[in-house]
């Protein structure tokens, strides 16, 4: 699964560098059967974020991007879609939001909602259904994906910005950057994010690659 990802993100066009990060030497191992970049980090990092900081701290990159582990069909526009976002723009950080088409995802609470100003800027991500529709107007809900890119001096600066009541209660880490004041670009993608984390994941995503190499 791992080498998927490598493989899908090396596909992007505004990448100039792939590295994992990981504090898992069975992760570093896999990893340099393919030949990926690897980079060790400590094993006590409270998000993902607090990770991709450590790693990037050695890095004179400007904009650095997180890629999920455990999305072997990530796709490669998504990526720059997201990176593109935030160019020229205020916010230190960027992401992705996708259109709910399946209501059961609507209040399912392992599929964060976001809701975003007119200008595409991040006012909220909850586990909750937002916004709530209290009169039976028009339903439209967008799905996160956990897709992130940020500015360099923002993401050095992250592991110190305190963790506040919010991110401690939906236990999602691009709270902090809200909490703290910050911007967070969202932009929207047809992209559907299909994380792995059950047998029962890998075998449909499994089953979708195959289809993906027949169609072409």
């Amino acid at each position: 699964m791992l080498q998927h990802v490598w493989e899908r993100a090396s596909q992007a066009r505004y990448l100039s560098e792939l590295i994992i990060a990981t504090d898992d030497e069975r992760i570093r191992n896999a990893a340099r059967q393919f030949k990926a970049g690897v980079v060790m980090t400590r094993a006590d990092h409270l998000s993902g974020t607090d990770r991709v900081a450590e790693a990037a701290s050695a890095s004179k990159a400007q904009f650095i991007v997180n890629i999920q582990g455990d999305e072997p069909l990530i796709d490669p526009a998504a990526i720059d879609a997201a990176i593109l976002g935030i160019l020229d723009q205020e916010a230190p950080m960027g992401t992705l939001k996708k259109k709910i088409a399946r209501e059961r995802e609507i209040a399912d609470p392992n599929v964060v909602k976001v809701v975003t100003d007119r200008d595409e800027n991040a006012i909220y991500f909850s586990r909750s259904p937002v916004p709530y529709v209290r009169d039976g107007g028009e339903r439209t809900y967008f799905k996160h994906i956990g897709l992130y890119v940020y500015k360099r001096d923002f993401l050095l600066a992250y592991p110190e910005l305190p963790v506040g009541p919010l991110e401690r209660a939906e236990r999602l880490e691009q709270l902090r950057a809200l909490e703290n004041g910050f911007k967070i670009r969202v932009v929207e993608t047809d992209y559907e994010s299909l994380g792995v984390d059950t047998p029962e994941d890998w075998k449909l995503v499994a089953e979708l690659y195959e289809k993906m190499m027949v169609t072409g």
